[in-house]
């Protein structure tokens, strides 16, 4: 009772400084360290997403890429075509994913495992197709503009507008990092909420044996739909702050690589667990930009190895070693440690009885050693 209570006393220290953290980090980093902080925490949204679909339901899908490219091209229409606030065109963005989410869904019924991987996959290929050709929504090969985050003419994440907060100045960049740090930190909360739920113990009965599942009256067609569903919503809204960001993408962006990458956070931060992909996507999503200062990495192109090179055999690496070694990722090892070093702080304040003291002699039970 009382290891568990110093557990929970724990895990609540370390989520309020990890709130913390993430609240002050723009204040502490310059602005190239802080772009790529926004990127990992838009990306930590999508990953969000798609370890509930993998980690908690267990379906495996290799197609995330081509969600994120809905909810980006629906903010475009929206956003961009239409000129409509991003209060409508980014929940907007999450409602069109999810809906190709439960178009998806119902393959996960007769497929699984590597055959669903396989299906998801052929959408990746099927959503390049058509991003190629519909050049009226996604600009062809060529790409296309995307709008700016904004909440009318008072609040506008344009580059070069800034917001004055308690003498405090934030630019676009801490703007879109503290949108997108919401919006990561309600996917979290709901994640958390989410695994205590009905639901949410139905995808982990599904994930651990359907037929099982279904024996004991988990609903398999409603329970993996909705999955698919959560999952291609948080992607959405992930794809759409991606590419407004960006402020101009081109269909190739959406490949199959970028699906591996967030496979890749997932694996590494630890599956199934609730902190697992905002960890995993802050190894995997800042690794490139980490690797451009190394210096035996080739930047311009002129010979030896490439940064993207080095990252995907980096990713490679990373998934061989957790899935062998540690399947429960980075969060497994942090559970490791905890446990290695409170076991060491107990066994130092509540020594065995059985045990003989070190300063008594073992032969009589008593005394002091000479």
């Amino acid at each position: 009772m009382l290891r568990r209570a110093v557990d929970r006393r724990g895990r609540r220290a370390a989520w309020i400084g990890l709130a913390a953290l993430s609240v002050v980090l723009p204040f502490l980093l310059g602005a190239g360290a802080l772009s790529t902080a926004v990127f990992v925490v838009i990306a930590a949204i999508g990953a969000v997403g798609l370890n509930i679909l993998s980690g908690y339901a267990g379906q495996i899908s290799l197609g995330h890429a081509f969600f994120l490219a809905v909810g980006a091209y629906t903010a475009a229409v929206l956003g961009g075509d239409h000129h409509l606030t991003a209060a409508i065109w980014l929940p907007a963005a999450g409602i069109m994913a999810a809906l190709c989410g439960a178009l998806v869904g119902p393959t996960a019924l007769r497929l699984r495992g590597l055959y669903l991987a396989i299906v998801t996959l052929g959408l990746v290929y099927i959503g390049q197709y058509i991003f190629l050709n519909a050049t009226g929504i996604t600009g062809g090969p060529g790409g296309r503009a995307f709008p700016a985050v904004s909440f009318g003419s008072a609040l506008n994440f344009a580059p070069g507008n800034q917001l004055q907060i308690a003498g405090l100045t934030i630019d676009s960049n801490a703007l879109y990092y503290f949108l997108a740090l919401v919006i990561l930190w309600l996917a979290v909360g709901f994640t958390y909420s989410l695994q205590r739920t009905r639901v949410g113990r139905a995808f982990q009965a599904v994930r651990e044996r359907e037929l099982a599942a279904s024996v004991m009256g988990v609903n398999l067609a409603r329970t993996k739909v909705s999955a698919f569903v959560i999952s291609s919503f948080l992607a959405g809204i992930s794809g759409a702050l991606f590419a407004s960001y960006l402020s101009f993408v081109v269909p190739s962006q959406w490949d199959l690589l970028l699906s591996i990458q967030y496979i890749a956070a997932i694996i590494v931060g630890g599956m199934g667990t609730v902190l697992g992909p905002v960890l995993g996507s802050i190894v995997v999503f800042a690794l490139p930009d980490l690797i451009t200062h190394l210096s035996f990495v080739n930047t311009n192109g002129s010979g030896g190895i490439t940064p993207g090179d080095l990252s995907n055999i980096i990713y490679g690496v990373l998934i061989i070693v957790f899935l062998v070694a540690e399947p429960r990722g980075i969060v497994g090892l942090g559970d490791r440690l905890a446990s290695l070093l409170g076991g060491q702080r107990r066994r130092r304040d509540h020594p065995d009885p059985s045990r003989p003291s070190p300063e008594t002699n073992p032969t009589t039970g008593g005394g002091v050693l000479p």
